[in-house]
């Protein structure tokens, strides 16, 4: 029994080191335009998440959810996250699509994420994806609106989604639209 163990060891030991090895040695890509294998993209939005609910803070938004926060929190995003994210008027980011793994675009595919989750993604970033932590930029009150806003966009009240179609030009999403499916990823 104790041999087995010790060749199991011994194994892992390879692996491992053959993986450090062919990376030091310039054997696994680096590149960021190419859209992640499927298997990647799991680990890492598994990992992510795993994260997530070890070290976030299951806090409650302190904030109502009123028009005027989420009104300002469409003003904070088309500043501060369209450029990675996508606009308000539904139109993709070039800049978001560049990053590896791309950044989501939030509009057409709104995050299914607690808010505190949400809140906690804006304020501490996401290492090795482009996701800065927003901490020293914004607000803790302007956080909460934007986690707030991405968390309730499919189901804003009426004069928020009015604000939003005489601002941007379209509308809100509503979650009853026709999904369109994401790119095949290799």
């Amino acid at each position: 029994m104790g041999k087995f163990i010790l060749g199991v060891v011994v194994t892992l030991l390879v692996l491992i080191l053959g993986f450090l090895g062919a990376a030091m040695l310039g054997f696994i890509p680096t590149y960021a335009n190419v859209a992640p294998p499927r298997w990647e993209h799991r680990l890492a939005n598994s990992a992510v998440d795993a994260s997530m609910e070890r070290h976030a803070p299951h806090l409650s938004n302190p904030l109502s959810p009123s028009d005027q926060n989420y009104e300002d929190a469409m003003k904070i995003y088309t500043m501060n996250c369209a450029v990675c994210h996508g606009g308000l008027d539904r139109k993709a980011a070039d800049l978001g699509g560049s990053f590896y793994p791309p950044a989501p675009n939030l509009v057409s595919h709104p995050p299914d994420d607690p808010e505190w989750h949400t809140f906690y993604t804006i304020r501490t970033g996401v290492r090795y994806t482009g996701m800065p932590a927003w901490d020293k930029t914004l607000s803790e009150q302007d956080i909460w609106k934007l986690a707030s806003f991405l968390s309730h966009m499919e189901k804003l009240p009426p004069a928020v989604q009015d604000y939003w179609k005489t601002t941007f030009g379209v509308t809100a999403p509503t979650g009853e639209e026709e999904e369109k499916p994401l790119p095949k990823q290799n």
